[in-house]
């Protein structure tokens, strides 16, 4: 049954890759622990690439459209997805919101899936690459706990490195499990409160778009 699913999702995941193509919008899977940042990094990621990029997002959530509230303040087009009882994002639904889009009007879709480490890392929405997103204060070990996303993830997203000198975390050790599960993963440390990687972050993006959309 589970392979079933898996399949279905990659055929309409398949679809979705080619509807992108099609408009030209470059997509990326954004997967993260509640708790990491991510919503935080996002909007500031917004306010950066104003005028740089035209951006648009897909938050996922099982309730509520807090999030989703938080990314229309930056006025950048917004889809809530609620998921109610499922972990994860999957290519039937990023579909149905890519149709609530100006995708003629996007460059980068931005798609911010539901706060977990495990089942959004199975399904793939359609997207050019994810994005591992970790927070410092989760404990260095995630990646060697979670390999699956860490192993599929094109980059590594390091959140609330201020926090660094009050936390008992081997930054070191942390990035050698990213390489003991991905040798080839870019690893990014950001903090959205000093600014520090923010640069190096957008920059990755900008890029992305760049090579996707010649």
């Amino acid at each position: 049954m589970e392979e079933d699913v898996l399949q279905k999702n990659d055929e309409i995941a398949a679809e979705n890759r080619v509807f992108l193509k099609a408009k030209n919008v470059v997509a990326v899977n954004l997967i993260s622990s509640p708790g990491s940042g991510k919503t935080t990094l996002l909007e500031k990621t917004l306010s950066d690439l104003e005028g740089r990029l035209r951006c648009a997002v897909i938050e996922g959530d099982q309730q509520t459209s807090n999030d989703a509230s938080r990314i229309a303040a930056t006025k950048v087009p917004v889809v809530q997805i609620n998921t109610l009882s499922g972990c994860h994002l999957e290519a039937a639904q990023v579909r149905s919101a890519m149709q609530e889009l100006p995708m003629a009007d996007i460059d980068l879709l931005l798609i911010e899936n539901i706060g977990n480490l495990v089942c959004p890392s199975e399904f793939d929405l359609g997207e050019i690459g994810k994005v591992a997103i970790m927070s410092i204060t989760e404990g260095e070990d995630k990646p060697i706990k979670y390999p699956l996303l860490f192993h599929l993830a094109s980059v590594v997203v390091l959140t609330k490195l201020d926090l660094l000198p009050y936390l008992r975390f081997d930054l070191k050790r942390c990035k050698e499990y990213i390489r003991q599960v991905n040798p080839h993963a870019e690893i990014i440390e950001t903090s959205v409160f000093s600014g520090s990687g923010l640069t190096v972050w957008e920059d990755y993006l900008k890029n992305l778009v760049s090579v996707y959309r010649k």
